[in-house]
């Protein structure tokens, strides 16, 4: 199961309460105040893992507490410090936290973008003073401690966003999981149904001398999606994160659809879901070649390509069943993602 965003409960760990003791040994005149300081509590830290592809586990354990520290002891004895709880979450997660604003319910933590990045996101209550603390020239017995401070409480939500670097966005049935399973190892339910694809599939594409890229194949949009018709809408926030965009279009003329308005209404639709989307670098693959009528199915591919050039559009003829102009379209990826990086590594760097 794929799981995307899930709300959650956490409380870092409170510290322990200061001891009051005094010292009794035979050979310590007048002894004095012994009493240790109470142990901090433990934190809690949400970590970028590479290992998980979801929050599944978030969904059926939503609860999370951080060890407390121990209690003071005599004889100067601090208490154990609380063992902080480290939570692993997929790499491209955003962390908000539930505020009581309501202009602004929930306030981004950290987006873990990286492998391996760790972020706080609630703090351990600090231990108490023991009574050995508190002993001065005028007060060599005292008795007063300090409690353990309560550690933080949060409720977080977590969203994952895929990274990936080129995104297939397309209607229903238009062949998106055929590509992906074709130029990567992703094995994704690929069936002659509408919404075959129920959760985005992630692949790595390779390339030779070493080239490689990520693809995300995100479930068919619909018009009407960017208001929650359809299933896409609840995924295109992994679209976000992609340097480019691969418009499959299906040209065979199966689904009784118009490739040109098929094309333009999920471009509306980016549109109307985020502007950035729609300003993204795009290319249109037209799909199903190998089911095109030779007679009828031209037209519609011509006016495709019209479509195409008429905004600007790289466009490539495809077919991802038997792979004939996959190889020329990974390459057209490639370059753009190339450019993207070179552009990238050219910009000046921020003077602090």
């Amino acid at each position: 199961m794929f799981v995307d965003e899930v709300d959650i409960h956490i409380e870092a760990g409170g510290g322990g309460r200061g001891c009051v003791a005094f010292r009794r040994e035979k050979f310590v005149p007048r002894g004095g105040p012994s009493g240790g300081d109470g142990g901090h509590g433990g934190s809690v830290y949400v970590v970028a893992s590479p290992h998980i592809n979801t929050l599944i586990n978030f969904r059926f354990h939503p609860e999370f507490m951080a060890e407390r520290g121990d209690h003071g002891q005599g004889s100067n004895c601090t208490g154990r410090t609380g063992a902080d709880l480290d939570l692993a979450v997929p790499i491209g997660t955003l962390v908000y936290e539930r505020t009581d604003d309501p202009a602004e319910p929930l306030r981004l933590v950290a987006d873990l973008a990286v492998e391996g990045q760790r972020v706080l996101v609630a703090r351990g209550g600090r231990g108490g003073l023991g009574n050995a603390r508190f002993a001065t020239s005028t007060n060599r017995a005292p008795r007063k401690v300090q409690p353990g401070e309560p550690g933080e409480i949060k409720d977080l939500r977590l969203e994952l966003k895929l990274l990936a670097d080129v995104g297939l966005v397309g209607f229903p049935n238009a062949g998106k999981s055929t590509l992906i399973a074709r130029v990567s190892a992703a094995r994704p339910k690929i069936a002659d149904y509408p919404f075959t694809t129920l959760t985005p599939n992630l692949g790595v594409v390779r390339l030779s001398d070493d080239r490689s890229f990520t693809v995300a194949d995100v479930p068919g949009l619909i018009e009407g999606a960017h208001r929650g018709w359809g299933l896409g809408h609840q995924f295109l926030r992994h679209l976000e994160r992609t340097q480019l965009l691969v418009h499959v279009v299906d040209v065979s003329g199966a689904s009784l659809r118009d490739p040109v308005q098929d094309l333009d209404t999920v471009r509306r639709e980016l549109e109307l879901f985020q502007p950035s989307l729609a300003a993204k670098p795009q290319i249109v693959a037209a799909n199903k070649l190998d089911a095109v009528d030779p007679e009828d199915g031209q037209a519609r591919v011509t006016s495709l390509a019209r479509r195409a050039a008429a905004l600007r559009l790289p466009f490539f003829r495809i077919s991802g069943v038997t792979g004939a102009g996959v190889p020329e379209l990974l390459e057209a990826m490639w370059g753009h993602l190339a450019d993207a990086r070179d552009r990238t590594a050219t910009l000046p760097s921020r003077v602090s």
